[in-house]
């Protein structure tokens, strides 16, 4: 079942003064669709209430929930999906955990990876970068660059791939030129001045 991907994800952060809640409030309020929540350092209890809370904010602007790395909580949050950072992870157990209807996204880093992937058969977007060098990524990786996108041209990817890590507004044009599907964006909004105008300028390029 082919799902509905945006072109546009934002991705939060684990920020001191900016929390969770605070950041989904001000990307959904600025237009943004599509959440990936990513929270590293809360136990599990804080995890599920942040969770559903941040799932209310969603549903009330329309927006779809994305939970990192946490498919294990899915039964217990009301949230669309699950995006899995690890390649290695054993993908076709997570989709049996989450069911079919759920939406799965998955890391890569190199062609190699996405093939990998698409042979599962079971993943319905790729996170694919970094962009650029980024302090969000763990552990460090090389950077893609422009070229690393367009030799996607070369692939036979049938799903669709999000460029992530260290984009920048003026990087948008010419990352769709490449071909690819959408992007995910964290540093350039969550660290700008004012977040909410910054969001609104990513989405007047992108669409």
């Amino acid at each position: 079942m082919k799902k509905y991907i945006s072109k546009f994800h934002y991705l939060t952060h684990d920020l001191p003064g900016f929390s969770h809640v605070q950041q989904v409030q001000m990307a959904c309020g600025a237009g943004a669709n599509w959440i990936q929540y990513r929270c590293l350092t809360k136990p599990e209890d804080e995890l599920i209430d942040e969770i559903n809370e941040i799932a209310e904010i969603c549903d009330d602007w329309g927006a779809t929930l994305i939970i990192a790395n946490h498919y294990d909580l899915i039964d217990r949050v009301d949230a669309q999906g699950v995006h899995i950072d690890d390649i290695d992870a054993d993908l076709s157990s997570i989709r049996k955990i989450i069911g079919p209807d759920k939406t799965l996204g998955v890391s890569a880093a190199d062609t190699g990876e996405l093939l990998k992937l698409q042979n599962t058969g079971v993943v319905d977007y790729y996170a694919y970068g970094p962009f650029a060098s980024t302090n969000t990524e763990e552990p460090a990786r090389h950077p893609l660059g422009f070229n690393g996108y367009r030799q996607l041209e070369k692939l036979s990817i049938g799903i669709p791939v999000i460029a992530v890590g260290g984009i920048q507004v003026d990087d948008i044009e010419p990352l769709l030129q490449t071909g690819i599907d959408g992007i995910a964006v964290s540093s350039a909004i969550n660290m700008a001045a004012d977040p909410a105008a910054k969001v609104k300028e990513f989405y007047r390029k992108m669409y």
